[in-house]
């Protein structure tokens, strides 16, 4: 039998919870404490089950499979407790925003994965809004993978470049989280004047960036990003939109101060990005 848990009852976690309990019954759902949620689909059908969280510092046994889904700012935390979680061959799924946070997972069979799964928490009540989809590099392990999760919701493509794959998800959370977070605007904020093209000089220079980097995209991302930003329902939000109402800590340094520190790092002009950056370390609460 394969033991699987997941860290982190958020949006995420649980989105992957959700999609995996039916074929693995006994996996687990971590937090800080016991709690029990409401998971319901914002989409046709509105399906809603309940979902069990079980506290990790109580969590004793050793997994083959363990997903972390909490944020940047909770991955410390975390990492204080892998070692009663995880064996030597446990393979370690990174899911969360942004980048650079990988390295600091000490485990040889740790991945990074890119994240397509929208959804919001408030209190005991997760809404999930659109996609089950991670993206993972190819290898022996994540293949195993696959075929293990072939036959539930959770909607896992193995590519062949990560890195790539990691620039455009950055890329797609850059402006869309900037300009939620800022305006504590639902997507509905791309409606009002100028919003849209402030979202394009953002990606303007994220592609710079990321182009120095080594990760090129053709001359449609930006119309692509766009599309993609335009198919949010007007009330859905964004990570760091939830965030920001909440009083929570922001994953500014896994996105914005990322592409900022390495905007420096090359010198390149990146006036708006730039700008952002400093308004949106500004929202923090210390």
């Amino acid at each position: 039998m394969t033991n699987i848990a997941i860290v982190g009852p958020g949006a995420v976690g649980c989105t992957i919870a959700h999609d995996l309990l039916p074929n693995f019954p006994s996996l687990a759902l971590l937090g800080r404490r016991e709690q029990k949620l409401t998971y319901e689909e914002d989409q046709e059908p509105h399906t809603i089950t309940h979902l069990n969280v079980s506290s990790i510092y109580q969590h004793n046994s050793k997994v083959d499979i363990l997903f972390i889904a909490v944020k940047i700012p909770q991955l410390d935390e975390v990492i204080k407790e892998l070692q009663h979680l995880i064996h030597k061959d446990t393979i370690i799924i990174l899911a969360q925003n942004g980048t650079g946070q990988l390295s600091r997972i000490p485990h040889k069979h740790a991945y990074q994965a890119v994240v397509y799964i929208s959804g919001q928490k408030q209190e005991q009540i997760v809404t999930h809004f659109r996609d089950h989809k991670i993206l993972l590099q190819d290898s022996k392990h994540t293949r195993a993978l696959c075929d293990l999760f072939s036959n539930t919701k959770l909607e896992i493509s193995l590519v062949e470049d990560i890195n790539q794959a990691i620039w455009y998800k950055l890329l797609v959370n850059l402006a869309i989280n900037t300009v939620t977070a800022l305006t504590r605007q639902s997507a509905k904020v791309l409606k009002i004047d100028g919003i849209e093209l402030l979202c394009k000089r953002l990606l303007t220079e994220g592609i710079e960036i990321a182009k120095v980097e080594g990760a090129n995209f053709d001359k449609n991302i930006i119309d692509e990003i766009m599309d993609i930003y335009r198919g949010y329902p007007d009330h859905m939000g964004t990570s760091m939109y939830y965030d920001i109402i909440a009083g929570n800590a922001l994953e500014i340094e896994g996105i914005q101060g990322f592409l900022y520190r390495k905007a420096h790092e090359h010198k390149l002009f990146t006036p708006t990005l730039d700008t952002i950056y400093p308004l949106l370390l500004a929202q923090q609460k210390h």
